[in-house]
């Protein structure tokens, strides 16, 4: 298992924007695949977006299309999560968890139970 550690997180007013970053332990952080999830309270944790090993195939949770990108630095053992436009709707806490590359060909992406190392979690609060 690699070490995840996340940060960026924070308080923001609807429309703005937050960059949060994942940091990993383990020098063949280029090996996993890197997913985001959030869990606001009360509810289940939800997919938000997936990064395949080399960054060049992405996915994204609908809600979040086209305001978030996902993305990562393989030399510096980072991945990244930009939040635009976000919404109070956005409002739970992030993780970053990394899986087997393979998760990247299937829908088990998705899923957070395809993942075997995880960080403990970010606060990201949109305000309206």
């Amino acid at each position: 298992q690699v070490r995840l550690v996340e940060s960026g997180g924070g308080s923001v007013q609807a429309g703005g924007s937050l960059r949060l970053s994942c940091a990993a332990s383990d020098p063949t952080f280029s090996n996993y695949a890197m997913g985001w999830f959030r869990q606001a309270p009360g509810k289940e944790r939800e997919f938000v977006a997936h990064i395949n090993v080399d960054g060049r195939t992405t996915f994204y949770a609908e809600d979040v299309k086209g305001r978030f990108t996902v993305s990562r630095d393989n030399a510096a053992n980072m991945a990244y999560l930009q939040m635009d436009s976000l919404k109070p709707g956005d409002t739970a806490v992030y993780y970053c968890a990394a899986g087997d590359l393979l998760i990247s060909l299937y829908n088990s992406r998705y899923h957070s139970e395809n993942y075997t190392s995880w960080g403990q979690g970010i606060q990201v609060t949109v305000s309206s």
